[in-house]
């Protein structure tokens, strides 16, 4: 029943892993056919922007609005820059609207305990993306089969110290470029680490326990660059 039940949680839409590596993909697609010859991307390779915005969009709508600051900038800039890359401003025009920058900046000081806020979920799988800004989530489920964590540039943290796994173990994939991700955990939790770090670490920074349990609570698979994944209690 368990099995089920995650399969069918996995099933109901994209993780953000899934929309992020599609994009990266996608762009290597057209970058690859553009340097080998095989076909002209150049028309293409002008809306490279455009996914810099789709991204960050999803950003804030998979926080729920929670974090914004850093988002809204990628927003700001990719959107000024596919503007001129279409021809339809000069950068020259949008030199003078800088000042935008530092409001954005303010409104984020003034709603930074809004999105301080860590927002809790009894879902299965939980999905978390930080791009650029920070993201935190608590498991309160009772039947907890894992989730997906992704950080761009800022922070991703999933708290499971109130969750519990019926299905063992249950499987936590993360992804840190330049940013960070800290899973946290129950003390009594045996958790294996499979991540592959470059230029970065994975790490459980949990302190030794003299009695473990042999069986494994929870794995956490992914891949680090220039940043880290942490196991905290």
């Amino acid at each position: 029943m368990a099995t089920e039940t995650r399969s069918r949680n996995l099933g109901r839409r994209p993780t953000s892993q899934t929309i992020f590596g599609a994009l990266v993909v996608l762009l290597g697609v057209l970058l690859l056919l553009d340097t080998t010859g095989l076909f002209e991307t150049d028309s293409l390779l002008t809306y490279v922007p455009s996914l810099f915005v789709l991204v960050a969009v999803y950003a804030m709508v998979a926080s729920e609005f929670r974090n914004v600051a850093g988002p809204a900038i990628i927003v700001l800039v990719a959107g000024g820059a596919q503007l001129v890359a279409l021809g339809i401003v000069e950068v020259a025009d949008l030199a003078p609207l800088w000042p935008v920058f530092v409001i954005v900046f303010g409104l984020s000081v003034v709603l930074a305990r809004y999105r301080a806020r860590v927002h809790t979920v009894a879902d299965e799988y939980v999905s978390a993306l930080a791009f650029f800004g920070g993201n935190e989530k608590r498991s309160t489920s009772k039947s907890f089969a894992g989730g997906d964590l992704t950080a761009v540039f800022g922070g991703a943290e999933l708290d499971l110290r109130d969750a519990r796994i019926s299905d063992r173990p249950a499987q936590v994939s993360a992804t840190a470029l330049f940013g960070g991700v800290d899973v946290v955990v129950p003390r009594d939790w045996n958790v294996r680490i499979d991540a592959i770090p470059v230029f970065g670490a994975a790490e459980d920074d949990r302190p030794r326990r003299d009695e473990e349990h042999d069986e494994v609570d929870l794995v956490v698979t992914g891949f680090v660059a220039f940043g880290g994944i942490s196991v905290t209690d």
